[in-house]
């Protein structure tokens, strides 16, 4: 399978994998370990959670399952006289067990409801894994490796099973390890472009020395009134069929009424200015009436993040991919704080402030500099304001060199008249 348009310059090497380990195998039966892992830096897979798919190359069904479960049995009427198949479909759809499941149903890293988080954003939550038991008919003779895999979220795609050496694992305390008979690897990637026609963030900016607030760009989103866009006016509740939906599937947003038409909207402002640092306030406002966001990250890249001194109420962390370039970095809200941006309404927001160094030799308020150059919101790129129309400083305002030289010859002006 080609992968489409998946390269991410911040984060070049993300991907998920799914690994597939026979760990034992006969002429009846082979018993498998299956893991996903989320090796994305910021982007993370939340609710309804991932459903894996695949094709079967041969007539194999699953007789057991632990850790998760499909979605449909399929027609086991072929196997008569004793226990049916826990799956029987050519093509399963499996998904993982919710929280709480039965304790022998359960097996390691299983039982999140899908969810699996990013790397940064917490390294103990971006592993998924089930077991399983597959057979087939009478004149099964062993595992093959399925075909076709997809992991039921829009825009990600699958390649093809690729065998790599076998898994090892460690017992009795680390003193025995043991391995695998044989273990592929899937690899998925992931591509803003297929996930969604149109974007689904938008940045608006504004700074103190200009009283001009920069908005969001028109029909960044949508457009009132075009199909499909949805909307509902600021105040009203949406009806009670918009608000119905499908748990197992990703809710359409409907949002407020606005030019942009956005379900979240990221607000840098330029707070202050200090003798030696600068001040950034940044607000992410979440207009979609119908939806939160648990466990979400903003990725900012600016120039002078690589002199980041304080962060107030986030999390933050440089994603430094490129060696000494280090002007990317990641917001995620604070655990049972603001890890939730609620649905939109009065605390449908969070946000904090950063103070950053002045660093000689490029800081400066000249020509919007001090404004972002791309925003990710949960890994989908941001429309951004076009760059003529950032706020910039008054015509007559001094600059940083300026207002040095005026300090310097003022008092040797006075020093002068004086004698």
């Amino acid at each position: 399978m080609i992968f489409a348009d998946g390269y991410d310059p911040l984060d070049p090497h993300g991907n998920i994998t799914i690994k597939w380990d026979l760990m034992q195998s006969n002429s009846g039966s082979s018993d498998l370990r299956v893991s996903l892992f989320n090796y994305q830096l910021y982007r993370h897979i939340d609710q309804p959670g991932w459903k894996l798919n695949w094709g079967w190359q041969g007539d194999e069904v699953i007789w057991n399952m632990w850790g998760a479960e499909a979605t449909e049995q399929g027609n086991c009427s072929k196997f008569t006289g004793g226990q049916l198949p826990h799956c029987c479909e050519k093509s399963p759809v499996i998904v993982d067990l919710l929280p709480g499941a039965p304790y022998n149903q359960q097996t390691a890293n299983c039982c999140k409801g899908g969810v699996l988080s990013s790397l940064t954003q917490d390294p103990s939550k971006f592993v998924a894994g089930f077991q399983m038991n597959v057979g087939g008919s009478a004149d099964y003779t062993g595992f093959q490796m399925p075909e076709n895999f997809t992991l039921g979220i829009p825009g990600y795609t699958c390649g093809n099973a690729t065998e790599v050496p076998p898994s090892k694992f460690y017992s009795d305390g680390g003193r025995r390890r043991t391995q695998a008979l044989r273990t592929w690897n899937v690899t998925c990637i992931y591509s803003q472009f297929m996930a969604s026609s149109n974007p689904k963030c938008c940045v608006s900016l504004s700074a103190f020395y200009n009283n001009t607030i920069v908005p969001c760009p028109k029909c960044s989103c949508h457009c009132q009134g075009l199909s499909p866009a949805n909307c509902i006016k600021y105040g009203e509740t949406p009806s009670l069929l918009q608000q119905k939906h499908d748990p197992n599937k990703e809710q359409s947003p409907v949002v407020i009424c606005s030019q942009h038409m956005c379900p979240v909207r990221v607000h840098w402002h330029v707070k202050q200015s200090y003798t030696q640092y600068w001040r950034v306030k940044i607000t992410i406002t979440n207009l979609n009436v119908v939806q939160n966001y648990s466990q979400w990250n903003l990725v900012a890249l600016h120039p002078n993040l690589q002199s980041v001194t304080q962060v107030f109420s986030f999390n933050y962390k440089p994603l430094n991919q490129y060696g000494y370039i280090n002007d990317t970095g990641m917001f995620w809200g604070i655990e049972f704080y603001n890890d939730m941006l609620l649905q939109a309404g009065e605390s449908g927001n969070v946000q904090t402030e950063m103070l950053l160094h002045k660093d000689s030799g490029i800081f400066t308020f000249r020509e919007g500099w001090g404004f972002p150059r791309r925003i990710l919101f949960n890994g989908d790129e941001c429309v951004m304001p076009l760059p003529d129309d950032y706020p910039r400083l008054p015509n007559n305002a001094p600059t940083a060199a300026s207002s040095s030289a005026c300090r310097i010859f003022l008092p040797l002006l006075l020093l002068i008249v004086m004698l």
